[in-house]
């Protein structure tokens, strides 16, 4: 509660004005945090992210390679097979085992869309653990097709 202590009286009179320096004051905080914390939030950081050099997982014994090849045609192990018959393809392979892990590898010319069709393909036949192949960045060939030297 304010009070006026401009009268002469000994009496003081009460003011009925809400005083909003407090209010102000926790505004301006708070809007010094938000200045703060803004840019803070936002994911625009541009990084160029390194090669992955993690050791490879242990092969299985007998691996079920599927490779697209740059034409398009695909192959289950070395057998070529149409893409109507890769779900049969792979069962054989596999045995009928929906838990054996199938590694897809597909030429580096071709479209990404190819190899998520492929995906798809194995996923409606039941394959869900399907790991995609790759060279290892430490040993893969430059745009020339030759390996690096091996450093000792």
């Amino acid at each position: 509660m304010a009070v006026k202590l401009s009268t002469s009286d000994d009496t003081l009179e009460e003011n009925h004005d809400i005083n909003v320096t407090p209010f102000i004051d926790v505004m301006l905080v708070l809007l010094i945090i938000f200045m703060v914390a803004a840019p803070l939030s936002t994911v625009d950081i541009n990084v160029d992210l390194p090669a992955s050099t993690a050791q490879p997982a242990q092969r299985p014994d007998k691996p079920v390679f599927v490779t697209i090849k740059p034409d398009l045609t695909v192959a289950v192990g070395d057998a070529q097979v149409s893409r109507d018959g890769l779900a049969a393809a792979v069962r054989a392979a596999t045995g009928n085992d929906t838990q054996q892990r199938i590694f897809l590898r597909g030429d580096k010319t071709i479209a990404y869309g190819n190899i998520v069709d492929m995906m798809n393909v194995l996923r409606k036949a039941g394959y869900l653990k399907i790991a995609l192949v790759g060279l290892d960045a430490l040993q893969a060939p430059d745009e020339n097709g030759t390996a690096p030297a091996s450093t000792p």
